[in-house]
């Protein structure tokens, strides 16, 4: 039975045996007269948000970090139109499937004008390309980039210069549609060459990752693919049905769907080069990224599962791949979603962060249980064995050459309903941030996204409702989700129906909670500081500006990779940053959120330094750079792999 309160505790599997069919509503067009009608309602979660703002502005005395700035909403004067629209089976046609994961966002200046564009994915409508014109303005150029893709169900982006030319090309993962690579001619107009390239795989794919695992100077291709999770039906708008039971898709071998690495053959051409290089790993998986953790100048892969064991495997000198999850992560989370590698303490070694969505789904809890690890109700066959398993988000710590030790709990990492993590340093004192995209949608309650500062490497503090960023801009919790007339529509077959009708004979309209997938940090109103664009599932972009600048006088330096011998965008360099006493370390893998890779330089905040000594970069190709002159603050510098 669905949720009528949100305190009625849902069991994910016991609730989809039970479903023998599922919710019809085909009313299409929103209509305004209806009255409007929130689900579920009372909602706990919207009637703790008083509550969380009050208990974070009282310890706000905690934070030995600067605080005092705040986020406001910069959409309307962005001039976005954007909208992300989700397909029926997670909307009008009620179906747990994993549609509902959403899509990602991603940038880079397609154009060359020096500033950073924005690129939409969506579901059930065209992707978008924004173009900035500066100052937090954007325009629309998605017809003239060709770039849309309309009538496939967008997942995930990655922008990367496959070919070494100069100009970002851009790859989309779709969900049967054909996966689309698309070449960049250097003024922002794009070319598919999908099928000539050899990626136009068709799958449920997912996250796609572009790192260079043999060090030739060219930059391979890893995509994820979740697994078949649809029939072969299709709804009324095109989309395949979700399967009744997708959420026990683990649990059927036939539905896996490997993950595909893809060889760059020079001349925009691809290979599967999979099972050659041994990088077969069996799992529900939604994303990836890549770090050298064992420090031998080879870049290792991390596979996320969503429904299971994680994956680590390590590079082989570009030759192979050897599975060593158990080595360095004896446990991993179930649910895992969002993944970055990143240094949260700037002792010079790559830490990571894991957020768990699906273990958060045995058990619905109350808005002030958030911060603890989920208890599961799923039964060990569920699980395949959970006693390996986190429930919950995991950070693990880079004590050394191949220990890790996980210190989520300690940190204070763990938040509820978790999608995406956005990494980066947004009060610019040095140490680098956290941003989770968070949130489930309808049926639940509303879900906060977090906010975490980074309180001098020892303690990631909450800080959402503190900067502004929760509530939402004016208060606002709840998005129009379908309309239904109850009297013919909304009864269904018992014991499902439409929750909102039950009691109602009338037309209503059904709102529901926010909920934000993926996310990017830069700055897009040209002041200095880091501000947050979102992509929201059925709703429009938060773009929240920081007034950071405004507030203080900030210190930072922008570092723009340019690769000869290495791939032209420098993904998998290390660039260190020596300021007095302090080395900030900043690793180039372009994993700027959920679902999304981007090609931005890297923002590093300074805190209050005054001068930067030099930069050292040691870049894929093994070569190690250093330099001493040009280093000037609050300004992005340029640096060219010596040939």
């Amino acid at each position: 039975m669905l949720l009528a309160q949100a305190k009625i505790r849902w069991v994910l599997p016991s609730l989809l045996a039970s479903l023998p069919a599922l919710i019809a509503v085909r009313v299409s067009a929103q209509d305004s007269t209806l009255p409007q009608v929130r689900y579920p309602d009372p909602d706990p979660g919207v009637e703790w948000l008083p509550t969380g703002k009050k208990a974070q502005v009282e310890g706000a005395g905690r934070f030995r970090v600067f605080h005092d700035f705040k986020f406001s909403d910069g959409l309307k004067q962005s001039g976005i139109t954007y909208v992300h629209k989700a397909v029926d089976d997670v909307r009008k046609i009620y179906r747990p499937v994993h549609y509902d994961h959403g899509t990602g966002i991603a940038v880079a200046d397609v154009d060359g004008d020096g500033r950073e564009d924005l690129y939409f994915v969506n579901q059930a409508g065209p992707n978008e390309l924004w173009r900035s014109l500066g100052k937090g303005r954007f325009e629309n150029v998605t017809a003239q980039a060709g770039v849309g893709l309309a009538g496939r169900i967008g997942v995930a982006a990655s922008f990367a210069d496959v070919d070494n030319d100069g100009d970002p090309d851009l790859f989309v993962t779709t969900v049967r549609g054909g996966n689309a690579l698309f070449l960049n001619d250097g003024r922002g107009r794009f070319r598919d060459v999908s099928k000539e390239a050899g990626v136009d795989a068709v799958a449920h794919s997912s996250g796609a990752v572009f790192f260079d695992y043999d060090k030739d100077g060219l930059l391979d291709l890893l995509v994820c693919n979740v697994g078949v999770y649809t029939s072969d039906d299709k709804g009324p708008d095109g989309e395949y049905n979700g399967l009744p039971d997708a959420f026990h898709g683990h649990l059927h071998p036939e539905r896996t769907e490997y993950p595909i690495l893809y060889k760059n053959q020079g001349g925009a051409r691809f290979k599967d080069v999979t099972r050659e290089a041994k990088l077969v790993a069996v799992g529900w998986c939604g994303d990836a990224s890549v770090a050298d953790l064992n420090q031998d100048g080879w870049p290792d892969v991390y596979l996320l599962n969503m429904q299971g064991d994680n994956h680590y495997f390590e590079n082989a000198q570009g030759k192979s791949f050897v599975e060593k999850t158990a080595e360095y992560f004896p446990a991993t989370p179930w649910g895992a979603m969002g993944i970055k590698f990143f240094d949260y303490d700037n002792d010079g070694r790559v830490d990571l962060l894991l957020t768990d969505m699906h273990s958060d789904m045995s058990y619905v809890i109350d808005p002030d249980r958030e911060k603890l690890k989920s208890q599961m109700r799923w039964d060990d066959d569920f699980l395949q064995g959970g006693a390996n398993n986190i429930f919950g988000n995991a950070l693990y710590h880079n004590v050394g050459p191949g220990k890790l030790e996980e210190v989520s709990d300690r940190m204070g990492v763990e938040n509820y309903w978790p999608w995406g993590v956005s990494v980066g340093d947004i009060n610019a004192d040095g140490w680098d941030d956290v941003f989770i995209t968070s949130g489930m949608g309808y049926p639940f309650r509303y879900g906060i996204n977090t906010m975490l500062l980074n309180d001098l490497g020892e303690k990631f503090l909450d800080s959402e409702f503190l900067l502004g960023l929760e509530p939402r801009p004016d208060g606002r919790t709840h998005t129009h989700w379908f309309d239904v007339d109850c009297a013919t529509e909304g009864q269904g077959v018992p014991p499902v129906g439409v929750p909102p009708c039950r009691g109602r004979q009338d037309k209503i309209s059904v709102w529901t909670t926010l909920s934000s997938r993926s996310s990017v940090m830069l700055d897009i109103d040209d002041d200095g500081d880091l501000d947050i664009v979102t992509n929201e599932f059925h709703d429009k972009p938060m773009v929240a500006l920081s007034d950071l600048a405004a507030k203080k006088q900030i210190r930072w330096v922008g570092v723009e990779l340019v690769g000869s011998r290495s791939n032209r965008n420098g993904l998998g360099a290390t660039v260190r940053v020596r300021v007095g006493d302090r080395t900030l370390v900043r690793y180039n893998d372009g994993k700027s959120g959920y679902l999304s890779q981007s090609v931005q330089p890297l923002y590093i905040g300074l805190g209050d330094a005054s001068r930067i000594d030099r930069i050292e970069v040691d870049w894929p190709s093994g070569q190690r750079q250093t330099v001493t002159s040009g280093l000037k603050l609050n300004r992005t510098i340029r640096i060219s792999e010596p040939r």
